[in-house]
């Protein structure tokens, strides 16, 4: 086993670009949910006349469709990922948007046939329903509330119940119930996650920058160094992510 201050410098300069995380092969583990949205992505596109996805990443989980739609469009805020998504995704004909955080959907109203978004950053309800063509779908998998709290508080310290509160899929679809769409399917799923090395944290820290907006390897080198000593321990760390499946409609 290299020591923790190998471990934390080989994390601290992986690339961390893209939505891929196959860095992490062998060195954590995390439950997939049971509905199996990769596939549920698949059979959706492949039957649409006119999709989009939001919040694509580097375009990773929708090339992994062997078809896309007749018109498939992307969106992606940050630069490095939405360069990532053109060199993946433009060979198949995709149209990827590079746009601002929170910027418009970039379709006209009532045009979209499908809009789809593995764990968008904060999904804007109106837009949705602005650019669905009545009777159109929305199929995503959201993250949901408290999700890695365990690795996140190690680090933060306690969160409050708002911040525990956050992301709760109730709120979502009743949120996405006032801007006009019908939910038809909500399901829900915890999930056991597993680090083995605090490579491994540091690397996931360093791309989930949300987690813990001030991280940075020196400024929380005793936190890391006590996290090593707990995995050497105990043979990893458990936190815990959840998820949630929304499918929704916009009436006809």
């Amino acid at each position: 086993m290299p020591s923790t201050d190998d471990l934390i410098a080989e994390a601290a300069a992986a690339d961390v670009d893209g939505w891929g995380f196959d860095h992490l092969t062998g060195r954590a583990t995390e439950e997939r949910p049971p509905w199996r949205y990769s596939r549920l992505l698949a059979e959706a596109v492949a039957a649409a006349g006119v999709a989009i996805d939001l919040d694509t990443g580097g375009g990773e989980v929708l090339a992994e469709c062997g078809r896309l739609a007749q018109e498939q469009h992307v969106t992606e805020s940050w630069p490095p990922n939405a360069a990532r998504a053109r060199e993946l995704l433009g060979p198949r004909g995709v149209h990827v948007h590079e746009i601002a955080p929170g910027a418009a959907i970039p379709a006209a109203d009532g045009t979209v046939d499908l809009v789809t978004s593995r764990h968008p950053v904060a999904p804007d309800w109106p837009e949705i329903a602005r650019v669905l063509a009545p009777g159109g779908s929305y199929l995503a998998q959201h993250v949901g509330p408290a999700s890695a709290f365990e690795l996140i508080e190690f680090f933060t310290g306690p969160t409050t119940p708002q911040q525990r509160r956050g992301r709760h899929p109730d709120d979502e679809a009743a949120a996405a119930e006032r801007a006009g769409l019908e939910i038809l399917d909500l399901q829900r799923a915890r999930l056991r996650m597993e680090f083995f090395d605090v490579g491994a944290v540091v690397w996931i820290l360093r791309k989930c920058v949300w987690w813990v907006p001030d991280f940075d390897v020196d400024r929380y080198r005793d936190r890391l160094v006590a996290m090593a000593d707990l995995i050497r321990r105990d043979g990893s760390f458990v936190a815990h992510s959840t998820r949630h499946l929304i499918r929704a409609s916009r009436a006809r």
